[in-house]
């Protein structure tokens, strides 16, 4: 580093065939230079001088690589297209430790040659030096120099997702993950700031619902399997991190108050080992909540996310209360236009589709023809305006009818959307809560009854389908048909 920087000394790069002691290095590189970061920051607050400008960097992984040779890529991850230098910056090992670990592994055994640890030359945001906001602005001193004179900040010129969307310009190192240390970070600090709960209790699968109903009945499920000593679930949290252990099991954290506001975004977290458990967020109403929460969750590498939510039935032989299992969508939704372009197929997946039919079938009693009775599988049109049925009531029955439409909603594309942009396996189940294109509208003593009688039942398939997908091998559900030409290494 220049004179003018004062930095921790560099850790010198070290190659490693042991995935573990891989990791163990990224776990030092950064809890030393953020506990640098820390301990210089936590001085300048309490009014020590900084003659110079604090900075401390991310780690890194590299793997360098000189055949084409063909690797057994039955696997969708886990090894580099060609040879040549790949490169990520990486943070909070601590939360990633399972995946890095996994991810380091099949490196070293699919080609053979040692990953290299070291230090980058991405810095740490001083914001991101600490696992949630500061507060900076209310801590920083009044003083002459701004604080990004003295440390490093969020540099939204560089936090993006050009990895992702395919516009990372060539250069002489090639990533190896879909994002980069400081785009993670500035994802983890969102999830707190919009679902009340910290990174660490989400899990790999995740149920995404436009109603506070369905949470509530997902709390009380995750209340009595507590108390009933749930075998598989260790806890079940609430936002503002609030634990409930299930009983026998004493919990190592503290338990937290519920936060003084509801978050934007609340998720509820049946924990399990290894995050094999659900997750649940109240995504709340219209597209862009849908594009943002996703935006954030993606960064923690799901196994697989699902929509559970209400629509609009938009055929007349269906009845409120029946299901609709979306196969292709109609994407007038607008919030992933210029990452997604609308030429952009969004397909359903097999084993999503199974696994939801599969437990649209258990739960109801149903099977074969008769299941028809109470399910559709067909497209799912998004739209970007919740009074659509107030416009151009010609227009709009022309629009839904040469789409094949049977359903209207506002999230569940750019859910589906953004699973097939960042490569996370997604499926949606909805419920018809309303007709209004054949008289039948919500009233409130309607709404009230049908809530009681579907929630539930809604729920409970979405909970066993997950189980069912948990149940298969990784590599179905990560597999190859959301993967592009030219694909990261890591998933």
């Amino acid at each position: 580093m220049p004179d003018t920087i004062l930095s921790p000394q560099r850790i010198a790069t070290e190659a490693f065939t042991d995935a573990a002691a891989a990791v163990d290095r990224l776990t030092e590189i950064y809890e030393r230079n953020v506990s640098f970061l820390r301990a210089a920051f936590e001085a300048y607050i309490r009014g020590e001088p900084l003659a110079r400008r604090v900075r401390a960097v991310y780690p890194f992984v590299r793997i360098t690589t000189g055949t084409h040779a063909r690797l057994d890529s039955r696997l969708s991850y886990g090894f580099v297209s060609g040879p040549g230098i790949y490169e990520t910056s990486v943070t909070r090992p601590d939360l990633f430790r399972g995946y890095f670990t996994e991810q380091i592994g099949l490196l070293v055994q699919n080609h053979g040659v040692p990953v290299e640890i070291g230090e980058s030359d991405e810095p740490i945001a001083i914001h991101f030096a600490y696992r949630r906001d500061i507060n900076i602005a209310a801590s920083v001193p009044t003083r002459d120099r701004p604080l990004r004179d003295l440390f490093d900040t969020p540099d939204l010129a560089t936090i993006d997702d050009a990895i992702v969307n395919g516009t990372l310009p060539a250069g002489p190192r090639q990533p190896l993950a879909m994002f980069r240390a400081a785009r993670v970070d500035y994802s983890l600090h969102r999830l707190y700031h919009y679902t009340g709960t910290d990174p660490e209790h989400f899990q790999n699968f995740v149920i995404f619902t436009n109603y506070q109903f369905y949470v509530d009945a997902f709390a009380r499920i995750c209340r009595e399997r507590m108390a009933a000593g749930d075998p598989v679930a260790d806890a079940f949290v609430e936002p503002g991190n609030v634990i409930t252990a299930r009983a026998g099991v004493d919990v190592q954290n503290p338990t937290h108050a519920p936060p003084e506001r509801a978050p934007q975004m609340p998720a509820f977290h049946l924990v399990q080992q290894a995050t094999g458990g659900i997750t649940m967020i109240n995504i709340g109403t219209g597209p862009s909540n849908a594009r943002n929460i996703t935006d954030h969750v993606a960064v923690l590498r799901p196994h697989a996310w699902l929509m559970l939510g209400h629509c609009a039935g938009l055929r007349n032989t269906q009845k409120l209360g029946d299901y609709v299992l979306a196969h292709g969508y109609v994407r007038e939704d607008h919030v992933l236009d210029e990452e997604l372009p609308l030429w952009v197929p969004v397909p359903a997946l097999a084993e999503m589709q199974v696994a939801l039919e599969q437990a649209v079938g258990e739960v109801t009693g149903l099977s074969g023809f008769e299941l028809k009775r109470v399910m559709r599988t067909g497209t799912v049109a998004s739209v970007d305006n919740r009074n659509w049925e107030l416009g151009d009531h010609v227009a709009t029955i022309r629009r839904l009818s040469q789409s094949r439409a049977i359903a209207l909603d506002m999230e569940s594309a750019a859910v589906a959307a953004n699973g097939f942009r960042f490569r996370v396996p997604y499926g949606t189940l909805l419920c018809v809560s309303d007709k209004p294109l054949h008289g039948e509208i919500k009233l409130a003593g309607m709404a009230g009854d049908f809530y009681r009688h579907r929630v539930g039942q809604h729920l409970e398939i979405g909970l066993r389908a997950l189980e069912k997908l948990k149940s298969q091998e990784r590599e179905r559900l990560h597999s190859r048909k959301l993967r592009s030409f030219a694909e990261v290494a890591f998933q």
